[in-house]
């Protein structure tokens, strides 16, 4: 049986997730981002205490399958831009689509209309949440940072991350830098 989870963006939420499944006696085979996929299936009581208790923690169990379907597609693009090393091959339309076995047009036409956003806004302000995120590590050039999260050339970035942020990428590390005390590192 598989249960969707809003909000459960990280692997922090799926340790308090397993965590819950394990004080209420729930078996289950594996937790995903937004996905937990149980053996066997649950009482209607184990139902409700695990939404109640996941509740608490800020999640939610989903039941509607729009919400679930867009779940689905908010937890691939976090997990496509924030945890995979290598950026898709394809296009991100073609990649969501072939993921999720349905039309992209479907997708992104119950996408925007639930969250009032288009799926490709969406990527993009996780790819510039990740490019802020690297920018602070201090680890990868801009180059390089282009480059992991699938741009065209650091241009591309830096106008994309101003346009969303207001401030250019070198700007914004400067300034990072500057609150934390490294300026001088």
């Amino acid at each position: 049986m598989r249960l969707y989870v809003k909000y459960m963006v990280s692997l922090r939420c799926k340790l308090m997730v397993k965590s819950v499944l394990a004080q209420l006696g729930i078996n289950y085979s594996s937790v995903e981002l937004g996905v937990i996929e149980v053996n066997g299936s649950i009482s209607f009581d184990q139902h409700q205490q695990l939404n109640e208790n996941l509740l608490k923690l800020g999640l939610e169990l989903l039941d509607d399958k729009k919400s679930v379907l867009i779940e689905s597609i908010k937890t691939m693009i976090i997990e496509m831009i924030h945890y995979d090393d290598e950026p898709p091959t394809v296009n991100y339309s073609v990649y969501i689509s072939n993921k999720l076995g349905y039309d992209y047009t479907y997708l992104a036409n119950i996408f925007s209309e639930v969250k009032g956003i288009t799926i490709q806004h969406f990527i993009i302000l996780n790819k510039i949440e990740r490019a802020k995120e690297l920018l602070l590590y201090n680890e990868l050039s801009l180059t390089e940072i282009s480059y992991k999260l699938n741009y065209s050339s650091v241009a591309h970035l830096s106008a994309q991350f101003k346009k969303i942020t207001g401030l250019t990428p070198t700007f914004f590390k400067r300034l990072a830098q500057k609150r934390t005390g490294l300026e001088n590192v």
